[in-house]
């Protein structure tokens, strides 16, 4: 019998050093990658999650980092006679090949199709199948999440016509259905469809079902794959809507997942970031500030607490960025609606550190001002995307930036929209009672005018939620009664819970401090 080595601590043999001095061979399998792969196809037949986990998210990255940095894993066709020839093991290992090649190195126009032809193949399989195999939520999530950022990826890849090869040309006319959007969005919608995961989570709030309390894991022998990628791809959904500019959309797909509570989508970091992210955006895209700003605000508070625990994680530099992105996001609301009552002190200090002096400089919406919001706008946006197929006529043409651009200008017109409404928001934060001639001659306008730019306020300040209601964005509404401007102003609720427990952390501090300090 063949020797088997433990798969994190195999010695690097003569031969590895030797592949990796003359370069990759897609046939070559060290004997730590033989092993791996033998555990890990024997842990998957055995259901043993906790074992999958480990392999997946320690042993995988430890052996990328240490023998392939550089370089791809060994082919499938290298390792598929270690594990039986098993079809759905083969797609599961090139999915996490493909993976691997876009995390460390820059997929050929052909590598990208044979990507979207292994997701096709195993998706099918998932779909039509009956796949009998318990899978951690970490893989799952990262299917869904890596799926869609290919499709993003490929589209930004295409629309750059301007230097691509006859050769590119030629394989971007043959495969044009790779990565077509309308394929991208049918697996998500099927997966949501066939798992039944809305009809679940309607059951469970009536009790009928157990989902979210077990993580979405089948203890009684079952299989979770189905149903948790139903789940996430509607989280998938919600951020290729978001690609797509269609907001609405974006969030009518979400709608079974109630993100005001814990979720299967908050068992994963990266899941719940996603989530939350692309929610507050798609909010602040349609004008509900106030509910992007309870939202961003819970999730930054969320990865101040524990992101020191997710340090190791392969998914710690995606938390940062996040993280930095949704602050600015977070500034760009509270500078359309200066509802800082919404934010955690904790937040606000952050969020004043990072960009007190920008938005201090927005409120003033002079040219300045809009600077500063293109600015914050693409440093925070999602990385918008043109789905269509290019034009093969000559002289071809870039137009990757089309779609952001685009939402840039429909952001910006919103904001100097708000320009009008910044002067009305000072006057009636001062006056609890104005007649209308009076502001009118204030703001040097006349009354019809006033009146139109009141009820451009009251616009403005509101939007529909979800449910079609109107809901206020207002920190200071009003009414009108026989030409007198009646000001309402929502009177913030005093927390000093938080402040208290700061100050008992530090006596705490201060305390075991002077116990160290022995007394002579």
């Amino acid at each position: 019998m063949a020797t088997t080595y433990d798969y994190e601590e195999a010695p690097a043999t003569y031969d590895e050093g030797r592949h990796q001095d003359l370069g990759y061979d897609p046939n070559f399998v060290p004997d730590s990658v033989r092993s791996f792969v033998v555990h890990l196809y024997r842990h998957i037949r055995e259901k043993n999650v906790y074992e999958i986990h480990q392999m997946y998210e320690i042993s995988f990255q430890t052996l990328s980092d240490r023998l392939f940095k550089d370089t791809p894993w060994p082919s499938v066709d290298a390792v598929s006679h270690y594990v039986d020839n098993d079809q759905v093991f083969c797609l599961l290992y090139r999915e996490m090949w493909f993976r691997h090649l876009y995390a460390r190195l820059s997929p050929t126009l052909k590598q990208r199709i044979d990507s979207w032809d292994n997701y096709c193949s195993l998706f099918q399989v998932v779909l039509h199948r009956v796949v009998n195999m318990q899978l951690p939520n970490q893989w799952l999530w990262d299917m869904v999440d890596e799926f869609v950022y290919q499709f993003q990826s490929f589209c930004q890849y295409r629309a750059k016509m301007k230097n691509k090869t006859e050769q590119e040309i030629a394989l971007l006319r043959q495969y044009d259905q790779a990565w077509n959007v309308y394929g991208v969005l049918n697996y998500l919608q099927a997966f949501v469809e066939k798992s039944n995961i809305i009809q679940i989570l309607e059951q469970e709030k009536e009790g009928l079902e157990q989902f979210t309390a077990t993580d979405g894991y089948d203890y009684s022998g079952g299989s979770n794959v189905l149903k948790v990628l139903g789940y996430f791809s509607m989280v998938g959904l919600l951020r290729v809507h978001c690609l797509l500019g269609d907001y609405q959309t974006g969030l009518k797909c979400l709608l079974p997942i109630d993100i005001s509570q814990q979720g299967v989508y908050t068992s994963v970091i990266g899941s719940h970031i996603a989530t939350i992210y692309h929610y507050g955006f798609a909010n602040l895209m349609l004008r509900r500030y106030v509910e992007a700003i309870r939202e961003f605000n819970k999730m930054l508070l969320y990865i101040y607490k524990t992101k020191q625990y997710h340090q190791k994680s392969p998914q710690y530099e995606q938390i940062l960025k996040k993280n930095e992105q949704m602050y600015a996001l977070l500034a760009i609301c509270l500078s359309l609606c200066p509802q800082v009552k919404l934010v955690d002190e904790t937040v606000n200090s952050q969020l004043r550190e990072k960009y007190g002096e920008k938005m201090a400089r927005m409120q003033r919406y002079d040219d300045e001002a809009f600077v500063i919001y293109d600015e914050l706008f693409s440093y925070a946006c999602p990385k918008f995307i043109t789905p269509s197929a290019p034009s093969f006529e000559e002289p071809l043409v870039n137009y990757n930036q089309d779609a952001y651009r685009l939402q840039l200008k429909l952001f910006l017109y919103e904001v100097k929209q708000q320009q009008l409404l910044s002067g009305v928001r000072t006057f009636l934060k001062v006056y609890s009672t104005i007649s209308l001639w009076k502001l009118a001659n204030y703001m040097e306008v006349d009354e019809p005018t006033l009146r139109t730019i009141l009820l451009t306020y009251k616009h403005k300040t509101h939007a529909v939620d979800s449910d079609g209601k109107i809901i206020s964005n207002a920190d200071v509404d009003f009414y009108i009664d026989d030409d007198m401007i009646h000001v309402v102003e929502s009177m913030p609720v005093k927390r000093y819970g938080d402040y208290f427990l700061r100050q008992i952390v530090k006596l705490e501090g201060v305390i075991n401090d002077m116990d160290r300090i022995k007394l002579e």
